[in-house]
């Protein structure tokens, strides 16, 4: 038998849970993967069709890369700016995060919610909040795997 304060416990814990499911928004899988999918994919048809432009144009593929590239990062700090890339985040979800353009909103939003602190206590220690660590472990990473193959190919396995 449960004791009248063991029976109090659980019965605030069911309230409590209760109350979390009331308040937790529900998601759709498959749709925040089509959102994902459909808005993943207009930055790339977009990426491509600025590649496409630069060919015509006459730039050699590896310019028009660069200029691709180059592009879609200015798009995506000049719509953060006006805060509409986080309102295309909000809907696109990871399709947006993925690409080069969601790391140059992750660059520069900080950026510009923290210059109202100064060039450097604000925007210099701070612009890199969310984007440190994908280049940290994006760095660590490369470095561990260049190191597995230079010895890999040392060793004549590759």
């Amino acid at each position: 038998m449960n004791s009248p304060q063991q029976e109090e416990e659980k019965k605030k814990a069911k309230e409590y849970e209760d109350y979390v499911k009331t308040k937790t928004p529900a998601h759709s899988l498959a749709k925040n993967m089509a959102a994902a999918f459909l808005c993943g994919g207009l930055i790339c048809v977009l990426g491509q069709a600025i590649m496409n432009f630069c060919q015509h144009a006459g730039l050699d593929k590896e310019t028009s890369g660069s200029w691709t590239s180059l592009l879609l990062v200015l798009l995506s700090v000049v719509l953060t700016g006006f805060n509409l890339y986080p309102k295309i985040a909000k809907w696109g979800g990871a399709g947006t995060l993925v690409p080069i353009t969601g790391f140059a909103n992750s660059v520069a939003a900080p950026a510009i919610e923290y210059q109202k602190e100064g060039q450097v206590f604000g925007i210099g220690c701070k612009i890199f909040t969310i984007a440190g660590p994908v280049i940290l472990y994006g760095i660590l990473t490369s470095a561990a795997l260049g190191t597995i193959y230079y010895f890999l190919h040392l060793w004549g396995i590759v």
